[in-house]
């Protein structure tokens, strides 16, 4: 293998900094800038979720490979996105799934996207999540629900996307007492629709909120879910500085 970076090692981040999760460009084909701007950013970087076809597709893509061995070699965390579809999809769909990525794109953890958030679907979640441990013997996961669960989901991954969505609902949202039992590592907030004038005040919404790892995007979620997140927001250069990497494009 050309890439010998181990999974799951990053440098070490000053307490108290954000850094970035990445929820998913576009293909490396088409959004090229998008992957080659990351590994500059280094230990900025949290995560990259990696998204071939909802999940790993059906065969290995070079480019793909390609892209998360540059960010591997980086020190940045390549995560394979698992679409849990609310708690529909089936555990041996999901493992499946899990085993193609690790095989495929040596991945150092999983996103575990549209978690559920009821209580009811604990057990189940729990069964997965240890799954996926014993499958890459231990890894980074962080499962995405997009707004706050149940308390008992912060005992399962290593972090929860506990917001997802556009910037005039984010700029009035609070979080729950609970998630100040947590360091600001367990939770992660993306936003869309963010323009670039507000984007010291969505920085300090999140500093306030006990976030660690935040995405802030101009891009709007107008064609599809998924859209907003595929290229890189508008102010790249002052989002990468003011999350304290002191890199720019």
């Amino acid at each position: 293998m050309p890439y010998l970076t181990q999974p799951g090692t990053q440098p070490a981040v000053s307490a108290g900094q954000l850094r970035l999760g990445v929820p998913g460009y576009a293909h490396p084909l088409l959004a090229p800038r998008e992957w080659e701007a990351l590994p500059r950013v280094g230990a900025g970087v949290h995560w990259a979720v990696l998204n071939i076809a909802d999940g790993p597709g059906e065969r290995p893509d070079p480019h793909c490979l390609e892209a998360a061995g540059r960010l591997r070699n980086a020190q940045v965390r390549v995560i394979g996105q698992l679409d849990l579809a609310g708690g529909r999809r089936t555990f041996g769909a999901l493992l499946s799934d899990a085993h193609r990525f690790r095989d495929w794109y040596l991945v150092d953890g999983f996103y575990l996207d549209r978690c559920p958030v009821e209580r009811a679907a604990l057990p189940e979640l729990r069964r997965v999540v240890g799954a996926l441990r014993d499958l890459l013997g231990g890894g980074h996961l962080v499962t995405a629900h997009g707004t706050h669960p149940h308390p008992g989901y912060a005992e399962v991954a290593d972090q929860l996307v506990t917001f997802s969505g556009p910037w005039h609902d984010y700029r009035w949202s609070q979080a729950p007492e609970w998630t100040a039992a947590y360091p600001p590592e367990r939770f992660c907030h993306l936003v869309h629709g963010l323009p670039r004038g507000h984007l010291a005040q969505a920085l300090r919404v999140a500093r306030w909120q006990g976030a660690g790892t935040v995405w802030f995007t101009d891009r709007t979620a107008k064609e599809s879910r998924s859209a907003c997140w595929e290229t890189m927001p508008g102010y790249w250069d002052t989002l990468v500085s003011q999350v304290g990497t002191g890199v720019s494009e």
